[in-house]
């Protein structure tokens, strides 16, 4: 892999995260606290994750660290269409 594709990799994922938020599958969540724990802003996603609720927290960088934590795969990104009002 060279080194432009490395770099368009990494832009086409930071776009996917900045245009998205995480959303939970309650109904899979046990409710570990591992996602919470590794929160590196400290955001209850746990909590989220229980009531069924996306992360809708101003704060949440959506790095992606509770997704990749989560030992049984309850959470996920879903795009949002922030930017989609169709101006061009």
């Amino acid at each position: 892999m060279n080194l432009n594709q490395i770099f368009r990799q990494d832009a086409t994922r930071r776009q996917a995260l900045a245009s998205g938020q995480v959303v939970p599958d309650s109904s899979r969540c046990v409710q570990c606290g591992i996602c919470s724990y590794h929160c590196p802003l400290e955001i209850d996603v746990r909590r989220h994750a229980w009531e069924g609720r996306p992360v809708h927290s101003s704060h949440c960088l959506t790095c992606g660290e509770c997704v990749r934590r989560c030992p049984r795969g309850v959470l996920r990104f879903e795009k949002i269409g922030l930017f989609d009002g169709g101006q061009s």
